[in-house]
């Protein structure tokens, strides 16, 4: 007879040390999961320098972590250079407010489709306002903003605490790569029996992907359409790059600063530089359609729309860390649905095509 109290205790024990492993984990787990996309999406790029460097993995691994820390650095520089250089500027905005008063609509406004006669109604009812109107409208918000704006300033500070932890730990498994690799891929056995190794090959070939085709994609966006912005003297061309690389990355596009950008020059009379920004800026959002679905496929043999679905999806459920863990969930389970219905498939007693002919029969 089985002692069933025995095993009761037993799996409770079991359930208990699970969940304290957990709560002791649980401000690391995020580092961790971006580590270990991290180093699975570049772990190709590391055995190349580590060849290049003679075989030392001491030194690629340095190399790799300073890369990862200027990741960091870099944008945050960008970001205080502008803004000191253009404190003066901001200044001189926020000053302005506590005078503006906005113009009466042009009549062209009004005559748009379906929307016109609202829009213009609507603005007809700001510029009426006037200018001690729309200061008093925009005053309760004041407070609200700043509380908004002090929240954010402490979740950068926890996001950076947050970004030294993951290069950390990226150092950790790009130094010893390979053990990390066989206890995971040992337990994956333990688990799924001889599939674990295609599984865990595949999870791994669904995160280069989604690294090449997404963030790749994001960042030569970012990049060209921040050098659009700066030739065409838009201030603030360094934090608009950082705001691109994370709608890109957050699969809206950069359409949402430049084309703002290229309405604020022709609003301030530059044609010209609007004209060649607005001519720019179509180049840049082009690139979204040719150059992510060919790094996608050039990353694992993964359906396109699998992909995708995966990162949108993952995105809304775990929020930016789903971008890496919606399309290896998807993929993962796409190949043991594959194969599930494939062994059922052969498993299957074929039908005979037709009646046997009298000469063919057996007694």
């Amino acid at each position: 007879s089985r002692d069933l109290a025995r095993t009761m205790l037993q799996v409770a024990f079991i359930g208990v040390l699970a969940a304290g492993c957990f709560w002791i984990l649980r401000p690391f787990l995020l580092p961790m999961i971006w580590a270990t996309a991290i180093v699975v999406a570049t772990w190709p790029l590391m055995l190349r320098l580590q060849a290049y460097l003679g075989g030392r993995r001491g030194l690629a691994v340095t190399v790799m972590t300073l890369g990862l820390l200027l990741v960091l650095l870099v944008p945050l520089a960008f970001a205080i250079t502008a803004i000191a250089q253009n404190a003066d500027r901001m200044v001189g905005w926020a000053n302005s407010l506590a005078s503006f008063s906005a113009p009466t609509p042009p009549d062209w406004v009004a005559r748009l489709p379906l929307v016109g006669a609202t829009i213009a109604t609507q603005w007809q009812q700001v510029a009426g306002l006037g200018t001690g109107g729309i200061t008093a409208r925009l005053a309760p918000y004041a407070s609200t903003i700043v509380r908004w704006f002090v929240g954010q300033v402490g979740n950068v500070g926890i996001m950076l605490v947050q970004f030294l932890v993951t290069v950390v730990v990226a150092a950790v498994l790009y130094a010893s790569g390979e053990t990390a690799a066989s206890g995971v891929r040992r337990f994956a056995r333990r688990l799924a029996g001889a599939r674990a190794d295609s599984i865990l090959r595949l999870a791994a070939q669904a995160v280069r992907a989604v690294a090449l085709g997404v963030v790749v994609t994001a960042l030569v966006q970012a990049i060209l359409g921040g050098i659009g912005l700066a030739i065409c003297g838009v201030p603030f061309a360094g934090v608009l790059i950082a705001v691109m690389l994370i709608l890109g990355i957050a699969q809206l596009g950069p359409g949402f600063v430049l084309i703002p950008a290229v309405v604020w020059l022709y609003w301030t009379g530059d044609s010209t530089w609007g004209t060649v920004l607005l001519l720019w800026s179509l180049l840049v959002l082009g690139l979204d359609n040719v150059l992510r679905p060919m790094l996608i496929k050039r990353g694992a043999d993964l359906p396109l729309l699998l992909i995708f679905t995966g990162v949108i999806g993952g995105l809304v459920a775990f929020n930016i860390i789903g971008l890496f863990i919606g399309p290896v969930l998807l993929a993962v389970g796409y190949t043991l649905l594959t194969d599930w219905v494939a062994k059922g498939e052969e498993e299957t007693t074929p039908l005979d095509a037709g009646p046997k002919r009298r000469g063919e029969e057996r007694p």
